[in-house]
């Protein structure tokens, strides 16, 4: 089910967390879809990164700050009066919580807080997305993918932050967001649990992708901690694009999609990290290759897997791209950076072949990577 244009075109859009890998994706494929958007959020996390070289900013009004800022973001709504707003600022990744507990908890529990706040103080938010994590299970999935009604936990900093934040939602969405003020419709909260997104622009340390695309470049194997672990691979835009279809969902419907949904690769996909680099390996050619580091390491789930069956029945959205698929677009977008091609138009071409946003009247002329 596509984005629809109709819908976006002139929306009043914020998205926190827009510097980073997903948020600079979703708020490209915005503009594309003629939305007025608007980010909050720290600078970007890495150099290189996405934002830039993609010159996402060009087509937006970009705002750094700290979610942790709860003034600053309460002076960002009152500016600008969002009408949807994504929610994607966020301490991202498992190994720097262990380093760092107290800024993850403080970033991704009270910056959720933080922008609740601002939802329910600012009249005029129809619909709210606030995206965690596929880590937020309590349960492996081992013998079946995790469901939306599975119990939460978390036996590390960054699974637990994120359990949290669905909790702080769903105490939110009904002490708050039940009922709409006088004169106002109710405001729709919901949350989104991804599996692992994939894709071009990601710089990201101790992520499986970056680190094998950088070790290829450098004609160095990659050492990788669990080859055996399973992971919901995805490339990025498929769970975009299920992003933007639900909070057309809770702007269309409130209440009745108001819940915590997944989006996940299909459920008969149970690729390990060795899947996915014996498929790297091949694209990139060469000497890329990759070893078992053996060196004792932080507990990591050894089988994550989401059942995106509501998502699926209730919205329509289903990926679109295969793990294949997922890991060639991404190569061939660490390709084109490589021999220097206009990211900006490579970043729209992956979103327009996607779908996410294929109606865009934007024209884009070929990049050949030949």
């Amino acid at each position: 089910m596509p984005s629809s244009p109709s819908f976006w075109n002139k929306r009043r859009v914020l998205v926190t967390g827009h510097t980073g890998f997903k948020g600079s994706w979703l708020s490209l494929g915005l503009q594309m879809l003629g939305a007025e958007v608007v980010g909050y959020a720290l600078a970007p996390p890495t150099q290189p990164n996405h934002f830039v070289v993609a010159d996402v900013g060009r087509g937006m009004t970009s705002l750094l700050g700290d979610i942790r800022n709860a003034d600053a973001l309460s002076a960002v709504f009152t500016r600008y009066r969002p009408e949807v707003v994504f929610h994607l600022a966020a301490q991202a990744l498992v190994l720097p919580a262990y380093e760092d507990p107290a800024t993850t908890y403080s970033t991704n529990v009270m910056g959720t807080v933080n922008l609740l706040e601002a939802v329910r103080r600012h009249p005029g938010v129809r619909a709210v997305l606030v995206v965690t994590s596929d880590k937020c299970y309590a349960d492996g999935a081992a013998t079946r993918p995790c469901r939306e009604d599975d119990r939460l936990g978390g036996n590390d900093p960054y699974s637990s932050s994120k359990a949290c934040a669905e909790l702080v939602c769903a105490a939110y969405r009904a002490s708050y967001f039940a009922d709409g003020t006088a004169g106002e419709p109710p405001t729709a909260l919901a949350t989104a649990r991804a599996g692992n997104a994939i894709g071009g622009g990601d710089w990201s340390a101790n992520r499986l992708i970056p680190d094998a695309l950088r070790a290829f470049s450098e004609n160095r194997p990659l050492a990788v901690r669990h080859p055996a672990a399973v992971r919901p691979w995805q490339h990025v835009l498929d769970a975009l694009a299920g992003y933007l279809v639900l909070a057309e969902g809770l702007y269309a419907r409130g209440g009745k999609l108001a819940d915590a949904w997944n989006f996940g690769p299909a459920e008969a996909a149970k690729h390990s990290v060795a899947d996915v680099l014996q498929e790297l390996v091949r694209l990139w050619g060469g000497a890329a290759a990759w070893t078992t580091d053996e060196t004792p390491s932080r507990h990591e789930a050894d089988v994550l897997r989401l059942d995106a069956t509501k998502a699926i029945g209730q919205l329509g959205w289903r990926p679109r791209w295969s793990l294949d698929e997922a890991l060639a677009m991404t190569v061939e977008w660490s390709r084109a950076y490589v021999q220097g091609h206009a990211m900006a138009v490579v970043s729209r071409q992956q979103i327009a072949c996607h779908g996410l946003a294929s109606t865009s009247p934007i024209q884009i002329a070929p990049v050949s990577l030949q």
